[in-house]
C-alpha cells in the first residue's frame, strides 16, 4: 500500500542551522544528505515531507553523538514560529482550552502527528503519536513534539509549571540528566505511550487575553486553511485507527461513528481508492509493530495491547503470519541490522 507524504511547515527546524553549527559540524551537508534545499528554511511556511524532518534529525542526532539533539532544538523554538495558530492559544480563557484548540489547528502544523486529549479523574493525559512510515525511526521527531508541547503549555501556565509525569515510548537514553533539566522531572521510558499526564487543576487556570483584535482575524484565517486543505479518507481512516487501537476496539464500525459515516458508506469510500478496512488496518499493524519491536524494549504482551490485540497468543499467531518468524527472532535479527548498518543510512527493518 503506497504511502503519501505528509507535509509539515518548515518552521519545524527553526534554530536546526545554529544548533548543528555550535556542535562543530556542517547543517548543510546533513540537510542535503535527507534531500532538504536549506532554502526552504527561509520561509517557515514552505511545506516539507514530515519524513524528511524524521530523518534528518535522526541522522543528526546518531552523527553528532547528541542524543538529546531533539531536546536541544525545541529549547531554540520561539513559540512564534507557530505561526497565527500562536495567537489564538493565547486569546484562550484555560491552558486546557488553548489545548483543544491546538488539536484542532495542529494538521496545518504537522500532517503526521496526532493529539489526544484524555480525561482521568484530576489528571488530563495528552497523548502525541506519528503516522508510521516504515523504515524510519521515530525517537527525536516524538522527543522534538513533546518537548514543544510542553514548552506551550508552560508559556501558557507558568515558568515554575512542570507536568505530573513525562512518557515516551522507546528506551532511554544513556544519559539523563539533560531530560530531567529540560523537563523538570526525570521522564520515565518504554511506557505504553507518547506525551505528559498534567492535574486537570493546572490547565483548568484562567488566562488573561493576550489581543483579542489579532486572535479573531488570525481564527478567520486558520478556518479558511482547514476548508481548504481537505484530506482524503485513507488518511483520515488512518489516524482514527491509530487512536482506537490501543483501547482494544477497532472495528469498521467503530471508525465509520468516528467518521461520522455509516460502515458501508466507509467501504464504499476505501473501494473507490482500491483500498480494504482489514488491509489498512493490517497495514498500520505492521508498521506499529515494527517502530514498538525496534525503539523499545517492552514486552510483547504490551505490544500486543497497543496494536489492539486481546490475548498474547493471537499476536504471536498474527506476527508469525506477517512477518515469517517469531517476535523474538525478529527482535534478534533487528538488533544485528542495526549494528551492520552503514552510519551513512538509518538501520532498515529485517
Amino acid at each position: 500500500m503506497q504511502h503519501l507524504d505528509k507535509l509539515i511547515r518548515s518552521a519545524s527546524l527553526n534554530g536546526y542551522i545554529e544548533l548543528v553549527e555550535s556542535l562543530g559540524r556542517d547543517p548543510y551537508a546533513f540537510l542535503r544528505a535527507v534531500g532538504i534545499s536549506a532554502r526552504v528554511l527561509d520561509n517557515p511556511e514552505a511545506l516539507i515531507p514530515s519524513h524528511t524532518v524524521r530523518e534528518l534529525l535522526e541522522v543528526t542526532a546518531r552523527d553528532t553523538g547528541v542524543e538529546d539533539f531533539a531536546l536541544r532544538l525545541a529549547a531554540r523554538r520561539t513559540l512564534s514560529n507557530l505561526g497565527p495558530i500562536w495567537l489564538v492559544l493565547k486569546d484562550e480563557p484555560t491552558p486546557r482550552q488553548a489545548l483543544d484548540t491546538l488539536c484542532r489547528y495542529e494538521k496545518l502544523l504537522s500532517a503526521a502527528l496526532i493529539t489526544r486529549i484524555e480525561d482521568a479523574g484530576q489528571s488530563v493525559v495528552i497523548r502525541e503519536a506519528l503516522l508510521p512510515r516504515p523504515g524510519l525511526g521515530t525517537r527525536q521527531a516524538m522527543e522534538l513534539a513533546v518537548a514543544v508541547k510542553f514548552r506551550i503549555l508552560r508559556e501558557l501556565i507558568g515558568p515554575q509549571w512542570r507536568p505530573q509525569q513525562v512518557c515516551f515510548t522507546h528506551r532511554p537514553p544513556a544519559d539523563m540528566a539533560p531530560y530531567r533539566a529540560f523537563f523538570d522531572r526525570t521522564p520515565m521510558f518504554n511506557q505504553p505511550f507518547n506525551g505528559l499526564v498534567c492535574t486537570a487543576a493546572d490547565l483548568s487556570m484562567p488566562r488573561t487575553r493576550d489581543d483579542p483584535g489579532a486572535a479573531y482575524f488570525a481564527r478567520d484565517y486558520l478556518e479558511t486553511a482547514l476548508r481548504r486543505r481537505g484530506e482524503g479518507i485513507r488518511e483520515t481512516c488512518r489516524e482514527v485507527i491509530l487512536a482506537l487501537l490501543p483501547g482494544g476496539r477497532c472495528t469498521a464500525q467503530l471508525v465509520a461513528r468516528h467518521l461520522r459515516i455509516d460502515r458501508r458508506t466507509l467501504h464504499r469510500h476505501l473501494s473507490d481508492e482500491g483500498l480494504t478496512f482489514s488491509a489498512m488496518l493490517n497495514q498500520l499493524r505492521s508498521e506499529l509493530a515494527m517502530r514498538h519491536l525496534l525503539e523499545s524494549d517492552l514486552p510483547v504482551g504490551e505490544v500486543a495491547v497497543l496494536l489492539g490485540f486481546s490475548a498474547h497468543s493471537s499476536f504471536s499467531h498474527w506476527f508469525r503470519a506477517e512477518f515469517g518468524c517469531s517476535v523474538s527472532d525478529w527482535r534478534k535479527q533487528a538488533a544485528q541490522a542495526t549494528q551492520a548498518t552503514d552510519q551513512k543510512g538509518p538501520a532498515a527493518y529485517p
